[in-house]
């Protein structure tokens, strides 16, 4: 596998059946109890590495469902709105819901998310998620504020 497609797939996981994008998203999860500022700074070397790989593999240009570094950025956004977790299960509630309406906004792909969706380039598959992780963040911390 060529180092594009490692990062592509983050390190395969992409290729993992059914849902691989399910798996790129779940794969960050644990990254949650880091705490804001490193999933915030994953979320963009993912961006960028992200970037880089999809221009390197044309058939990634339409974003086929083994590309999955998307949805690990996307993803780490939404953890980037969650406090520093403290040991233990405590905070995995709050994971979890993130992690359901990352996947949703994702699936579903509301304005803006669709917008982007609609266009092709590597930039454009990185930003569909990172809108969707975005929404997501937003949802979190609206939540957490009625909370």
């Amino acid at each position: 596998m060529t180092p594009a497609a490692l990062v592509a797939t983050l390190g395969g996981i992409g290729r993992l059946r059914p849902a691989p994008g399910t798996w790129g998203s779940a794969v960050v999860l644990p990254l949650a109890w880091l705490g804001p500022l490193p999933c915030l700074v994953l979320a963009a070397l993912l961006a960028v590495a992200g970037t880089w790989a999809v221009s390197r593999l044309p058939e990634a240009t339409q974003d086929p469902g083994w590309v999955v570094v998307d949805e690990g950025a996307g993803q780490c956004l939404v953890l980037a709105a969650l406090p520093a977790l403290p040991g233990g299960l405590a905070g995995l509630g709050w994971v979890l819901l993130g992690f359901a309406l990352f996947r949703l906004f994702d699936v579903l792909k509301p304005w803006p998310v669709s917008w982007a969706d609609r266009r092709s380039g590597a930039a454009w598959v990185m930003l569909d998620d990172l809108l969707a992780g975005a929404l997501g963040a937003l949802a979190v911390l609206l939540l957490r504020s009625f909370a």
